[in-house]
């Protein structure tokens, strides 16, 4: 009786050491595998908002990275430049004309939505207070639902003429009478009213600084 326990007390402790080794081994396999990814992950990422910075300018050959430091926008150097957004004080992109000129701003933003953050930018235009581009970056929200947000022609092309005062606000479908408001969808109503919540407080969060920077330059 006695050599049987102690059998099972072997067994046991063999059982729990194999399976110790093995989740050691795929606890290791695991931080490999995203190790060797995080910086594919974050090319892919670079390279999809440096495509959307010129989506939501459209006409611009160049942009500048400006970033919020101590209340005040700065250039940010080739060097700072090339260290990760998530690592960074909140970032913002100067659009500029082939010949030079400033045509606006790239400006990311994010904003809960039905299933998840919502995360786009959008592009502004300070003469004439108006968002003159929209994409967005990454969502979770229900396919053929949530998606409209980038599926519907309607929606966004609303979202490309879009005057920011007195301020950003919703109207149900077909009640738009005014260039501040924004039609949402149907069907997609808590998507499309996160996405016009979104570009309000945003804007409005960013506007003493970029307006600040304008009259230094």
């Amino acid at each position: 009786m006695v050599e049987l326990q102690q059998n099972r007390g072997s067994s046991s402790l063999r059982l729990i050491a194999t399976l110790g080794v093995a989740g050691l081994f795929s606890g290791l396999a695991l931080v490999a595998v995203f190790l060797f990814t995080r910086p594919l992950i974050e090319a892919n990422q670079a390279e999809a908002l440096r495509i959307a910075i010129f989506q939501v300018l459209p006409g611009s050959e160049s942009y500048k990275t400006l970033e919020l430091n101590a209340k005040k926008l700065q250039l940010l150097s080739n060097e700072k430049e090339s260290t990760g957004p998530k690592k960074s004080n909140p970032r913002i992109y100067a659009g500029y004309s082939k010949s030079g000129d400033l045509l606006g701003f790239a400006i990311p933003g994010e904003e809960p939505g039905f299933q998840d953050k919502i995360k786009a930018i959008f592009g502004y235009d300070p003469e004439q207070r108006m968002l003159i581009g929209f994409e967005v970056l990454d969502t979770k929200e229900t396919p053929g639902l949530g998606d409209k947000i980038i599926k519907d022609k309607y929606f966004r092309s609303s979202l490309t003429t879009l005057k920011i005062d007195p301020k950003i606000v919703a109207v149900k479908p077909g009640q738009k009478t005014a260039a501040n408001q924004v039609e949402t969808i149907t069907g997609a109503t808590i998507s499309s009213k996160t996405v016009i919540r979104l570009l309000e407080k945003t804007i409005r969060w960013w506007l003493p600084s970029i307006n600040k920077y304008l009259e230094t330059q």
